[in-house]
């Protein structure tokens, strides 16, 4: 993605890099989360699903998935030119948008990505 002056974004610390990734943390409301969900919160997390396989398509969901174990914390990684427009995919959540989970947005930085950046001695 190409930054503009419309798409940049100042963070302390960032000097003057384009935030384009942002991460989307859901935190469930309780632990075991995944095991012990209602069906209410399970009709949820099918709608979620389908808004994550929506932002797939589109080419906008870079990885998503929960952590297993206990504490079933909700990550995505998606991109997106601002915050405004970061803000605005991650309001279509249903899972948090319908009280089930609280979310957290925050820039993010892709430092490396397998099949994208170079190994030691500068293979792929």
């Amino acid at each position: 993605m190409i930054c503009t002056a419309m798409s940049r974004r100042r963070l302390p610390g960032w000097k003057n890099r384009c935030v384009t990734e942002w991460v989307f943390f859901m935190h469930p409301p309780r632990d075991d989360f995944i095991a012990t969900m209602t069906d209410a919160e399970r009709s949820a997390f099918e709608a979620h699903a389908a808004w994550l396989r929506g932002l797939l398509a589109e080419g906008v969901l870079i990885a998503a998935g929960p952590c297993l174990g206990t504490v079933n914390t909700g990550i995505a990684i998606f991109e997106a030119p601002d915050e405004g427009t970061a803000r605005r995919t991650v309001a279509g959540e249903p899972v948090t948008s319908g009280g089930y989970m609280r979310g957290d947005l925050r820039p993010y930085r892709l430092g490396l990505l397998r099949g994208r950046d170079c190994r030691p001695g500068g293979q792929e």
